[in-house]
């Protein structure tokens, strides 16, 4: 497992792409933020991967509001430190590796990024946008980006994750 965060994520997000810095372009295991750290990314590579963090922090919020007093808060704060519950994976799922009972939710961040690694014909489509595989306790939604995942999609997206949740208990 190649990303950023913690082995104990309750929400693992998976992602096509990774930073285009030397640090990340290295990377061989999960390893966790330092705080700042999405700062410097964001202000080193642009937009595009500051879109990527900021929905990733409003969607945990929007899971769990008492966690911060903000989204942003949390952003900067928790989100994929060691201290925290979720994780960016730039290697692909591998669902015959699931360890130690750790329950977690996954999610693939777009329909082409899924399609491209065999799993988007293994899901059922709840529309356009998002896909389930209840099995495997996993998501497809749209690219973490503010014009495919808009606030009302992460509302959605909050909704399906909550499902799941409440199936394991």
């Amino acid at each position: 497992m190649t990303g950023l965060g913690t082995a104990k994520a309750k929400l693992k997000v998976y992602i096509e792409n990774i930073p285009p810095l030397p640090q990340y372009q290295q990377l061989d295991s999960l390893t966790a933020m330092a705080p700042g750290e999405i700062k410097t990314i964001a202000d080193l590579t642009g937009n595009h991967w500051r879109k990527i963090f900021n929905v990733y922090a409003k969607l945990w919020h929007q899971l769990h509001p008492d966690c911060a007093a903000s989204w942003q808060q949390f952003r900067d704060e928790t989100l994929l430190q060691a201290h925290g519950q979720q994780a960016l994976l730039f290697s692909p799922p591998d669902f015959t590796a699931n360890t130690g009972g750790n329950e977690h939710i996954s999610i693939i961040m777009g329909r082409t990024y899924a399609a491209k690694i065999g799993i988007a014909e293994h899901c059922y489509w709840l529309s356009p946008d998002f896909a389930i595989n209840e099995t495997k306790k996993l998501i497809v939604s749209p690219y973490f980006d503010y014009r495919q995942l808009s606030n009302v999609k992460i509302e959605q997206l909050a909704g399906l994750i909550k499902n799941f949740a409440g199936k394991s208990r």
